[in-house]
């Protein structure tokens, strides 16, 4: 019945496609496409080849190397699809790049007399970049550069560029930091007349402000967050009612109030969109003088706060709750190990080992009260949503010890316990109800959302293709059995080597969350309403949906549905290329921390397998690089897709997706972000 059910899905999703025809009752026939211009993105493989993945079509375009007519990565381009052989893969030809994805590349100077060439260091750029003496900018043979293509006139091979920026010499720390940044468009300084714009702001507390606001400066209020964290962006209050339910405040910085439409720092804020978060550094949306200072919620300061505010009962259901402005003075920072401290054991008495004081001391009374109550609330929310069928991904972060000169010299995971649950739980609350507050009024306003689409069923029935293979299984039935399926999923693979591999595999069929004003709910948590209310210092959206609240508790009329969308795309974007940033930088201080271990043996799980080679992941410290399959000695192996093995030829010896294998570092290449692995035989150990 399961089967069915996947197969009726299916079929009217091809139906709604227009790819066939319901000619009668359970009877379909194929829909013959006579077009064969369409509309793709391109989709490059490391050989030079592509794929053109085009909106609606479910067989992605191949394209060889030859027929690219000067396609790139990502770019948008018209592609001729060639009729189609029998059984033969979909082929055609790239006819013109309608835009382009990106114009500036990072790569490496290989200067000539008179002129140079620019290698550019992405795997994918298949061609190098000609760039004339007097558009060299003071680049020296062998540096890192960031060049931008202004021309590829027809009858040349390369493209000609202009060096826009010296990044420095290729493999030293801080030349490498900003090649990441710098691939991905991102800034890594402020431009000097918004920093002078930021710092001339009057961020003084003034009492006719204090008098437009709720004043909450005599309600016990806390923040919890990372022993290092240099901006509190967010603050929980707490008091029992006479009633005997809780009111329980969450108290975002109030950005808005500062950041004013219109202006420079505005216009810079929205460019980025986000807070960039690299191994060794923060990228702030803001400069500081925002970021750590006015909205910053640090002890013992009065601070202008927005704010959601509930009241509930002993069963953590709503009986009340309350939007707006305020003002707020902390009682008390907390790192989360004193938090989870206090929810473990109880007690007041932080240890000094924990403390970010440095020394021992005693919580009050009142705050231990407020942390275990509000513990004890926030797990009743949580196995709520997980009841409605949320998703509960508690993926492994990998994090590092960095000396004085950023190099890694240890690597560790960080884990969510009960403490961050707590703030995660009373954030959720607060973003879900203000989406909730706007999103069922009438008429309809235009408003920000977090969404976060169902997953794709083929991926779905790819990753039960993957999992069976260790004895779980996936429940097609329906929703509320997908979702049930994939926490058993998570949860039984909690310890074991392939929780890392799975985790990856099941985030990989999940859709991406984004920004929209066309609210359709967000799956992964199973809420019909999402937003993001409780991070203005760092990510843009938060902002824009403070300014929205505001104005719709005002009494203003609904918003300009257009551009909201605009910036919701472009927020999304942005928050695209900070992650893959943030992937690249972690990536590369895994490269850096393996330098250091090139002689020993490790165990690691093989996290994927391709035609070229196998990748591995160590277990100790999460790192993944590649065995190539040539390198692989005593056999011919050959790849197998269905078994996601590849398999020997004459020994028939078979390494497999999740395999325990024992390996040594063979090459670090921090330039390119690549770390080759050399297979140790097992016989040998």
């Amino acid at each position: 019945a399961q089967d069915r059910n996947t197969l009726i899905k299916r079929l009217t999703q091809l139906k709604e496609k227009k790819r066939i025809q319901e000619v009668d009752r359970g009877q379909f026939k194929v829909l013959e496409n006579t077009k064969t211009y369409y509309e793709g993105t391109v989709d490059l493989t490391g050989k030079g080849h592509a794929y053109i993945v085009v909106d609606g079509m479910d067989d992605d375009v191949f394209i060889p190397s030859n027929k690219l007519n000067k396609a790139f990565h990502k770019d948008k381009v018209e592609v001729f699809i060639y009729p189609r052989k029998k059984s033969k893969k979909l082929e055609g030809e790239v006819v013109r790049v309608i835009e382009r994805y990106k114009t500036t590349f990072v790569g490496i100077v290989d200067m000539q007399k008179t002129f140079a060439f620019v290698r550019p260091t992405d795997f994918r750029m298949y061609t190098d970049i000609f760039v004339s003496k007097d558009k060299l900018a003071d680049a020296k043979d062998g540096e890192k550069v960031l060049v931008e293509i202004t021309d590829w006139p027809d009858d040349v091979d390369s493209p000609f560029g202009r060096i826009s920026q010296v990044l420095g010499v290729p493999g030293e720390h801080d030349t490498e930091i900003h090649s990441i940044l710098a691939e991905y468009g991102l800034p890594y300084s402020f431009p000097e007349d918004v920093q002078k714009f930021a710092d001339g702001l009057d961020t003084s507390i003034k009492e006719e402000e204090i008098r437009k606001r709720k004043d909450l400066r005599n309600v016990l209020t806390f923040t919890i967050d990372p022993k290092d964290a240099k901006d509190f962006d967010d603050a929980l209050s707490f008091q029992k009612l006479e009633n005997g339910n809780y009111e329980i405040g969450i108290h975002i910085a109030d950005v808005s109030h500062y950041l004013q439409k219109d202006t420079i720092l505005d216009d810079e804020a929205y460019e980025r969109a986000t807070s960039v978060y690299l191994v060794d550094r923060v990228v702030p949306m803001l400069p500081e003088v925002l970021s750590n200072n006015a909205c910053s919620l640090r002890p013992n300061e009065e601070k202008y706060t927005f704010s959601a505010i509930f009241e509930l009962d002993e069963n953590a259901t709503i009986r009340n709750q309350w939007f707006g402005r305020t003002v707020i003075d902390s009682n008390e920072r907390f790192a989360y190990e004193e938090a989870q401290h206090i929810i473990e054991t109880g007690s007041g008495e932080i240890p000094e080992e924990i403390s970010i004081r440095e020394t021992a001391y005693k919580v009050s009374d009142e705050v231990v009260e407020a942390t275990l109550k509000m513990d004890e609330l926030a797990k009743i929310m949580r196995d709520k949503r997980m009841d409605q069928g949320a998703l509960s991904f508690d993926k492994v972060e990998v994090r590092f010890n960095l000396d004085e000169n950023n190099e890694p010299v240890g690597v560790y995971f960080k884990e969510s316990k009960d403490a961050n649950k707590l703030i995660e739980e009373f954030m959720l609350l607060a973003n879900r109800k203000v989406a909730e507050f706007i999103g069922k009024q009438k008429p309809k306003k235009t408003f920000v959302y977090r969404i976060h689409d169902d997953p794709d069923p083929d991926k779905l029935m790819a990753l039960n293709g993957i999992v069976s293979r260790f004895g779980h299984k996936l429940d097609f039935k329906d929703k509320k059995t997908i979702s049930s399926s994939l926490n058993k999923l998570l949860e039984d693979v909690k310890g074991k080597r392939e929780q890392n591999m799975v985790d990856t595999l099941t985030i990989r069929s999940m859709s991406k969350a984004i920004y929209t004003i066309d609210n359709i709910g967000h799956y992964g948590l199973a809420f019909d309403y999402y937003t993001h209310f409780t991070s203005p210092i760092r990510r843009y959206p938060d902002v824009m949906v403070h300014r929205l609240l505001q104005h719709y508790l005002d009494g203003g009329k609904s918003a300009n549905a257009e551009e909201f969308e605009k910036k919701c795309k472009h927020s999304s974007d942005m928050e695209y290329l900070a992650s893959s940033a943030e992937r690249d930088s972690i990536k590369y201080m895994q490269i850096k921390f393996m330098q250091d271990h090139k002689d020993e043996e490790f165990r690691g799980v093989i996290s994927g397998v391709t035609e070229w080679g196998i990748y591995v992941e160590i277990i100790s410290n999460k790192c993944e690089g590649m065995i190539r399959i040539r390198d692989i000695k005593g056999d011919y192996f050959i790849f197998d897709e269905r078994e996601y093995a590849i398999i020997g030829e004459r020994t028939k010896k078979k390494y497999t997706l999740g395999d325990e294998v024992t390996v040594m570092v063979k090459n670090t290449d921090l330039i390119k972000r690549h770390l080759d692995f050399a297979l140790i035989p097992e016989d040998t150990k």
